[in-house]
């Protein structure tokens, strides 16, 4: 499965560093992070991760495969 995760502001490469399952890019005030996601635990990971690092989540959304 592929996720797409919408960060609402730019986030540095020290924090992006805390995903190396995903790339990441910054476009109009949000940093996408994007990749392969091994399964819904993997999603709630995730979710938990962006909330420990105090990341506002704005969208995420399954992407096509």
């Amino acid at each position: 499965m592929r996720y797409e995760f919408r960060i609402d502001g730019d986030i540095s490469e020290t924090l992006a560093k805390g995903f190396p399952e995903l790339e990441h890019v910054v476009m109009a005030g949000q940093t996408v992070l994007y990749g392969q996601v091994l399964d819904e635990a993997h999603v709630y990971g995730l979710l938990a991760r962006f909330q420990a690092l105090g990341l506002r989540l704005a969208e995420m959304r399954r992407l096509p495969e």
